[in-house]
């Protein structure tokens, strides 16, 4: 992966999407673009946030909503993305300003997503590596994204990865192994809070 982020500038990202959404969760208005922000992170590229709740230790997922392609500034596409995943996401109620205090926010910075070619559909699997690849699928209308470090909290393997990633979707499991499936993958550099307001760490994630 070519392009690569510092530690303090994981952490400015991180720690400005929380105060986007608590600022947006007092007073309904969002966070402009800091005027400190360095050009590098003014530069276009995919990015996810995800919020997890904590409780006795486990996380468990509260909004996670983002641009899979670098259609907008980074530290713009965060703020944005921030406030969606706190308020948006369609499968959990939105967020309350109390909850600020019971939840861990993680920010995920998407390389640009390159389709996998493949002479036939059962070499997907050793087109891909888990802990290292997130992928996106593509039949007719239908689109799901996986980031890298799903299979790898989910003890995955390849198979399953991709089988997931269909779910995901709303198509067959092995949809990927049809015809005119299209199947992209990317890489993230992923940064994330150890504890609600705590340390900023970046996430490795192991791969196989």
């Amino acid at each position: 992966m070519s392009f690569q982020l510092s530690m303090e500038e994981g952490e400015f990202l991180v720690r400005l999407a929380r105060r986007v959404v608590e600022e947006y969760l007092k007073t309904r208005k969002q966070v402009r673009v800091p005027e400190s922000t360095s050009q590098k992170l003014l530069q276009p590229r995919g990015v996810f946030v995800t919020i997890n709740s904590v409780k006795n230790g486990e996380k468990r997922l509260r909004g996670c909503i983002g641009y899979p392609y670098p259609v907008a500034p980074l530290t713009q596409a965060v703020i944005e993305s921030a406030t969606n995943s706190a308020t948006q996401d369609p499968r959990f109620r939105p967020i309350s300003l109390s909850e600020l205090e019971d939840v861990v926010f993680e920010v995920s910075v998407l390389t640009p997503p390159q389709i996998i070619k493949v002479e036939k559909p059962s070499e997907y699997p050793s087109k891909i590596k888990v802990g290292e690849d997130g992928l996106i699928i593509e039949k007719g209308l239908s689109k799901g994204l996986l980031l890298p470090q799903v299979p790898v909290e989910w003890k995955w393997n390849e198979e399953e990865f991709l089988c997931q990633c269909c779910i995901k979707a709303g198509l067959p499991p092995d949809c990927w192994l049809l015809k005119y499936s299209k199947i992209f993958k990317f890489q993230a550099i992923i940064f994330e809070e150890e504890k609600p307001r705590g340390e900023v760490k970046r996430k490795a994630l192991g791969g196989k």
